[in-house]
């Protein structure tokens, strides 16, 4: 197994929040991932994850009775199973920086947004603390909060999705 292999196994395992992985092969290869969970861990939806070469990949598992892999025959019923590419409808407000991401201006405060909301492009989403630095995040769209997808006080990252809104 290579080790591109191995971290993709990794970025899998956490964002499936599995905490043990465990695979042996028949020339006696065998390899354990472990990992601590911190705090409360939320699966991501996995269907944007794959690249097209992969949902190929899984495609041609299910067409096939056996599926090789390294000179290894894998039966199908082990192969992953083939996700429907649907995208629930709404624009995302993403993160603008690298940072910790908070929902509320302190911890006894309300939310900023909740599911429900009606937003207009300058209404505040939260705040992303960077370098001791508390930036405001706007909305940047007019619309209703259909979903909340980041976690107060948790890390966040250029792009990362905040929260999905329903235009107006």
């Amino acid at each position: 197994m290579e080790i591109k292999q191995i971290k993709e196994l990794m970025a899998a395992m956490g964002r499936t929040c599995m905490k043990r992985l465990s695979l042996k092969d028949q020339n006696g290869f065998e390899i354990v991932l472990e990992r601590e969970e911190h705090g409360v861990c939320k699966p991501q939806d996995l269907r944007d994850d794959y690249s097209q070469e992969a949902r190929s990949d899984f495609a041609l598992r299910r067409a096939n009775p056996a599926y090789s892999y390294q000179g290894h025959e894998i039966p199908t019923s082990l192969a992953p199973p083939v996700l429907p590419a649907e995208t629930p409808s709404g624009v995302y407000v993403t993160s603008p920086m690298v940072g910790t991401y908070y929902s509320s201006p302190s911890p006894d405060d309300p939310h900023f947004v909740k599911v429900g909301d009606k937003i207009d492009k300058n209404s505040v989403i939260g705040i992303v603390e960077a370098m001791k630095v508390m930036n405001e995040v706007k909305a940047g769209v007019n619309g209703v909060v259909a979903e909340v997808l980041a976690e107060s006080g948790h890390p966040v990252e250029f792009g990362t999705k905040l929260l999905r809104v329903t235009p107006l």
